[in-house]
Parts: structure tokens; sequence; C-alpha cells
């Protein structure tokens, strides 16, 4: 079994250690191989690297690392087929899905590279003889964490928007990626950045994440999870008073309401639902169904669900496969079981076959009748599990729906685009979706709405959360 090495410096290196852990294949529970399990000792060094590149880096005209964006770019597009392997062996991504996702992330450096060069400064009107502005800069080393249940992606968005503007980086990919972070490490090298600009480092977060947290070196946090991870986060950056930037825990809420064209709804959701396991933040966390649609919804649902090919990750027809761990797999069941066990009922759940039992699969899984002070129902399920509730009244549907430590998005489904509107309004969430779920490079995804995170991502105003504002005050005159 192969083992695999860090990027810290430009140079490819064991942890100090000596010490490595194994990655798992979930289609197959197999071992991949061993990459090295860092320590403080190794985040010292990557944060020195950084440290050392930043001045450098940062001083480069915006044109210059716009370039190097798009080497960056073509380098993900030639080496596409190496990125989609690893992607597809370590995270389980079935293989319709893994191209796009590094073509998405080719684009993100594209974008990003291109759109740096628009972000200004602001002059201040000032009495005769004054002139003051506000003017953006990098923050300088930036430690971008990366969450597992994209991987390929996540790691595009972060790295993309924090060398665009001029910040040097350390990326830690999510423990159970690793392989595919180092390969992505392998791949965006050979665009020629110089050395200490961008590190790699693997292991836990526990150890790595909370070292460069609260590391004095450090300067920005990027990172995505569960919302008691970002906290634990939060903590570790206050210590040095860093800024962080955190898309956290959703528990999504998702109307759907009596005039709702069903056939529309059932097409956007049940994709998010199911694509990629629901292992998406912005995927469907609660239905709550109308009571006059409710049993067509559930059985035009479970017409999607017994449709979908859930197999081999190599094969085509393949739309969905494992989830990406056994500890995620096992967290899931609970849910189920003990949304059965509090009364709720299992509608549908498709079969599983002798190729499901020898990887970390959940099946594509309808619960009804759920109450919404079910677990279920209160917590973030994160699979592919669809939780349906039923309601009568829209006064109180506003009170369920907002009835959650999570602020991250919605999903409204009406004819009435009037009434869409109304309950968007009055919903306690970043993002709303009616009638669609889009989302694009222009785009700024995320919110600071109670415990789903801080700043945005993606957009204009996802590349200003890397970059401070600095006010120059100049009198030039009597």
């Amino acid at each position: 079994m192969p083992d695999y090495k860090m990027l810290i410096g430009g140079k490819w290196v064991s942890a100090d250690s000596g010490k490595t852990f194994a990655t798992v294949n979930p289609t197959t529970g197999e071992e991949l191989g061993r990459v090295p399990l860092a320590g403080e000792s190794d985040v010292n060094k990557a944060v020195k690297a950084a440290r050392a590149a930043f001045p450098g880096w940062a001083g480069l005209k915006q044109s210059e690392r716009t370039k190097i964006l798009n080497r960056i770019a073509a380098q993900i597009r030639e080496n596409a087929k190496e990125l989609m392997d690893c992607d597809i062996q370590e995270h389980g991504t079935p293989c319709q899905d893994a191209i796009k996702h590094v073509m998405a992330a080719a684009e993100k450096f594209e974008y990003n590279g291109a759109i740096a060069q628009a972000l200004m400064g602001t002059q201040i009107p000032m009495e005769d003889g004054m002139l003051s502005y506000f003017k953006r800069e990098p923050f300088g080393v930036a430690a971008l964490i990366i969450p597992w249940n994209l991987p390929v992606i996540m790691m595009a968005v972060k790295l993309s928007a924090a060398l665009a503007v001029g910040n040097t980086c350390i990326i830690k990919p999510p423990s159970i990626n690793s392989l595919t972070g180092l390969k992505f490490a392998e791949i965006i090298n050979k665009a020629g950045l110089p050395d200490g600009v961008v590190n790699f480092i693997t292991g836990p977060g526990g150890s790595v994440g909370q070292a460069l947290a609260t590391h004095p070196d450090v300067n920005l946090i990027g990172f995505t999870g569960s919302s008691e991870t970002g906290k634990d986060v939060l903590k570790y950056a206050s210590s040095t008073v860093k800024k962080c930037v955190m898309e956290l825990g959703g528990n999504n809420p998702t109307i759907i309401m009596e005039d709702a064209d069903l056939d529309a709804a059932i097409e956007v959701l049940a994709f998010r639902q199911f694509n990629n396991c629901g292992q998406h933040c912005s995927a469907p966390g609660r239905y709550y169904v109308h009571e006059e649609v409710y049993y067509a919804f559930l059985e035009k649902f479970k017409t999607f669900a017994q449709n979908i090919v859930v197999g081999d990750t190599t094969d085509k027809n393949t739309f969905m496969s494992p989830v990406t761990s056994r500890a995620h797999k096992e967290k899931i069941e609970a849910y189920i079981n003990g949304a059965i066990a509090e009364g709720a009922k299992l509608y549908y759940t498709q079969e599983k076959k002798d190729i499901h039992h020898r990887g970390f699969f959940v099946m594509p899984t309808i619960i009804s009748d759920v109450k919404h002070d079910m677990t279920i129902a209160k917590e973030e399920v994160f699979g592919p599990v669809a939780v349906v509730l039923k309601y009568n009244d829209a006064d109180d549907l506003i009170a369920l729906a907002n009835d959650s430590p999570y602020g991250l998005c919605a999903h409204i489904w009406s004819k009435d685009i009037k009434k869409g509107l109304n309950l968007a309004d009055k919903l306690q969430v970043g993002n709303v979706f009616i009638n669609c779920q889009t989302l694009t490079n222009e785009q700024s995804w995320g919110t600071s709405v109670k415990e789903s995170g801080l700043g945005k991502e993606g957009g204009l105003l996802g590349l200003e959360e890397f970059t401070e504002l600095k006010m120059v005050t100049v009198k030039y005159a009597k």
C-alpha cells in the first residue's frame, strides 16, 4: 500500500513524527493508502513557509496572480482523470458527478482570478485639503479547513478566493479525503506557484485544525463543517482574534404549498435530496407539505426514489453512491431508526442488493408522519433521507420553519410568487430559493444567520471576505 507525502514550502515531506493513517474506499471498505499524520511541528513549518511567501505573492500585480490562477485551472483540466479517480475511489462520488466537480473546480480559479481585479477601494468625502479612502488588502496567511462532503469543489472555492486577492494558504483537507487533497496539491503545484504560497497538510481536525486556529501567524480561518466543530474553531481562533469565514450546519425548511407544481418541485428537490447522498449543506432538511397535496407529494417522491440507481461509482448509470464513511452511515441509520421509534413512518426505502452490504450504503429513504418535535426534524441528518411533515396553517408554518438553531437556507414552492416572496421575508435564513435551486459562480452563498455560519462564499462578496479594509487619511494642503 503506497505512502503519500504532504506539500510544505514547495517540498513533498513526511510528518515529523513519521506516523501515517489510512484512507478507505467507501464503496468496498478497503484501505486505499496511507497519508502523513501531521502534528504541531508540521503546522509550524507550513505556517512559516506561508508567512515567508506572503510578501512576494501579495506584492504581485493582480494580473500576474490571475495568470497563475488560470494556469492552475488549465492543470486541473489537463489532469482531470487523475483527480476524478481519487474523488471516485476515496469519496465514493459517482463518475458522472466526479467530472462535473473537477470542471467546476477549474472554473472557480478562472472566475475568482477574473473578478479579483474588480475589488476597489472607497473614497470618503472630506474637507478641502484632505483625502481619506479605504483600500482592500489580503489578510496574510489563510488556513483553509475543507469539509468531506464535496472535497474537490470546496478546495477550489476557498483556495481560489484566498489566492486571488493575495493571501498565502495552508490547506487541511478532510482526513477521509486526504488522498484527493494531496492529488489536488500535486496538480496545482504544476502551475508554477512560488514555494510556500500553497501548503497542504494532512491530519485530524482535533489536532491539526486546532493548531492552525490557535497559531499566532495565521491571520484568517476559512472553515466549512458542522456547527459544533465551528464553535470549537471560533473558540480557538479567539485566542489571537482571527477573522473567520464559516459555513456551518443547516436543517433547511422546504415548504410545499397547496398550489405548488409538484412535478417541478420533485424534479429539483428529490435530485438535491439524493445527489451526493444528500451530503449537501443546501439540501432540503425537512419538508413542510400542505395537507391538500401531502400524499400526492409522497407518492411522486417515492416514484423518483424507486428509479434511483444506487451502486458502483464507476458505472455511468449510477446516480447515488455510498456515504463517505462507516461512522456517517451509522449516524444516518440511527436517525432513521430513532424516527420510527418516536412514531414516524418508514414510507419508503429502496431494498439493498449484495453490493450495498459491502460498502457504506444508505438507501434512498422517505420518512413520513413526522412531528415537529421529533429528533429527525430538529437535527441535520445530512443524508439521503427525506423528512416529511404535514401542515395546514400558514401562520403556524412560519413559526415551525423558524424554530431551529440553524439559518442556512430555505426552499419555497408555490405558483403564487407574491405569496412565496412574502414567506421568504419571514424566514430566518440567509438564502431562499423559490421554485428553483440555482447556484452560480456569480452568487454569494452563505449566511450569518443563527448557528449556520459567518460571512459569504462565492461571487464578489465572497472574495471580499478574504480581504481587510485599511483606511488611509492624508492632509495634503493647508
